[in-house]
């Protein structure tokens, strides 16, 4: 199982960036296509953005499309999630996870990181 450590979130002002890491464990991280999911007080985790396993292919949800861009780095076991122009709506804790391509759904929904607060103030 790939284990997740996410990092990089903070407190920012509406319009400003932040970008985020995920660092993972095990040797097929290569293998998987990636994920970042965000989770906002008393709301459902959402899908953000997600990644191919080579990294040839991304796509965004349509809130954060346009703002957002993942990028990931095999050699270093780490994706990566470039947030520009940030509104205070995607103030959320901030997850990543291997994910289903076709369905835009974690791999393993039982298993999370612990996250990384994003907090935009406007």
């Amino acid at each position: 199982q790939v284990q997740l450590v996410e990092s990089g979130g903070g407190l920012v002002q509406a319009g400003g960036s932040l970008r985020l890491s995920c660092a993972a464990s095990g040797r097929t991280f290569s293998s998987y296509a990636m994920g970042w999911f965000r989770q906002a007080p008393g709301k459902e985790r959402e899908f953000v953005a997600a990644i191919r396993s080579s990294g040839g292919s991304t796509y965004y949800a349509d809130s954060v499309k346009g703002r957002f861009t993942i990028s990931r780095d095999n050699a270093k076991n780490t994706v990566y999630l470039q947030m520009n122009s940030l509104k205070p709506e995607d103030t959320a804790v901030y997850y990543c996870n291997p994910v289903r391509w076709a369905s835009a759904t974690p791999l393993n929904g039982d298993y999370w990181g612990q996250g990384t607060q994003v907090t935009v103030s406007s």
